[in-house]
């Protein structure tokens, strides 16, 4: 089962990005860790991010919060990847090297200083700064220019790794996994093993891929731990109860791989439709203090494709020349290609909605520079001259 899961999300991966040519990054759960600060602290998001990674990353933690680190075992990519290359090497006759226990932890440390340079060159630059580096990035973003050879070097090293260790990225450098394991250690299902069942062969602790010693626990509450349920499956006595999956004892009995499988699906699913279904800003920006009654204008504006370009369509509407608005403003913007839906609230006492359009559309006058800067918007249905289709 978890090989399907893999090929299937591997498959959605590869066709959301090179046949739809959708951009992957706005569904990734670690984009919704890289943006959250600065969602939190100025109301916007990283250019390519989207309100969207924010949901997908509360399925992901809702997951986790379940059935541990199943995320990377069955929906992640590199994982996925890094996991069949193992598999292949193993094929071949390669077996996977050993790693002391004492030496593995110390390594999976690794991954939460990962994450804290990560995070703190991002909050720092405000730009994706991991990007460049990630090799995940560089499988779903079409191997653009923004890519530096470090992550081709990267991807490499997983990849030589990756028949040398049992999925070493994962274990040990994993920004992502760094996240997600406070939140695993909590996790409601876990690995049992009866003592009287079990004849100590030692075939579940080798089918571990993280190395997780389960012939030697009553119960597997390691947050690394993935559901793989590889231990279960190579147990000889499964049938008797040696090596089961599932909630505590006390909430009831074993659980199925069918469980699984309904909650990641489930949890998936619901993230994807309330991002449609309740598409929150990834663009706020506030002036003045909100009086007692306001007004809404809702745009469609051609222009607003990133951070970069709301931030423009802000000095637009904040402008200093005869068009001017005055009075408290709340801007709410959907950055995207083509039309982007822009909400703008005001104070209908002091301006109204054409001298808002017009402050958006008209050519500003830069005084300092003494230059006419013409604005890059356009408003769907909106033409500040008043003309007719053709021009009359």
């Amino acid at each position: 089962m978890r090989s399907f899961f893999q090929a299937v999300f591997l498959a959605i991966t590869l066709v959301g990005v090179f046949v739809v040519q959708g951009n992957a990054e706005r569904w990734c759960p670690f984009g919704g860790v890289e943006a959250l600060y600065t969602y939190i602290a100025e109301g916007n998001m990283t250019c390519s991010l989207a309100v969207s990674n924010f949901y997908i990353l509360a399925a992901v933690l809702a997951i986790t919060l379940l059935l541990r680190r199943a995320f990377c075992g069955y929906m992640c990519p590199i994982g996925t990847i890094s996991d069949w290359l193992g598999r292949g090497a193993a094929a071949v006759g390669l077996k996977p090297r050993t790693v002391r226990p004492g030496l593995d932890k110390w390594l999976g440390l690794l991954k939460y200083a990962v994450l804290f340079v990560v995070l703190f060159l991002t909050y720092r630059a405000s730009e994706l700064i991991f990007r460049g580096f990630d090799p995940c990035y560089a499988l779903i973003s079409r191997h653009g220019e923004d890519i530096t050879k470090w992550a081709y070097v990267i991807a490499g090293a997983i990849v030589v790794g990756s028949l040398v260790v049992t999925m070493p990225f994962c274990r040990w450098l994993c920004p992502l996994a760094a996240v997600l394991s406070p939140f695993s250690r909590f996790g409601l299902v876990r690995v049992r093993r009866d003592a009287e069942a079990c004849v100590d062969c030692g075939k579940c602790s080798a089918a571990c891929p993280m190395g997780i010693p389960v012939d030697s626990v009553k119960e597997v509450t390691q947050a690394r731990c993935m559901s793989c349920l590889d231990c279960v499956d190579v147990c000889p006595r499964r049938d008797e109860g040696a090596v089961t999956w599932g909630p505590p004892k006390r909430w009831g009995k074993p659980w199925s791989k069918a469980a699984l499988a309904a909650i990641l699906v489930v949890c998936t699913t619901v993230a994807v439709v309330a991002s449609y279904a309740f598409p929150l800003p990834s663009f706020i920006k506030t002036r003045g203090t909100e009086p007692a009654d306001t007004a809404v204008v809702m745009l469609n504006v051609e222009g607003v494709t990133c951070r970069g370009s709301s931030n423009l369509l802000v000095y637009y509407l904040e402008r200093d020349d005869v068009f001017a608005l005055v009075g408290y403003l709340k801007v709410e913007a959907w950055p995207g290609p083509g039309y982007a839906p822009v909400h703008v609230t005001f104070d209908p006492s002091r301006c109204d909605e054409d001298m808002i359009r017009q402050a958006v559309t008209e050519p500003y006058y830069d005084a300092l520079a003494d230059v006419w800067r013409p604005s890059p918007f356009v408003i769907a249905g909106y033409d500040a001259l008043g003309l007719d289709d053709d021009g009359s």
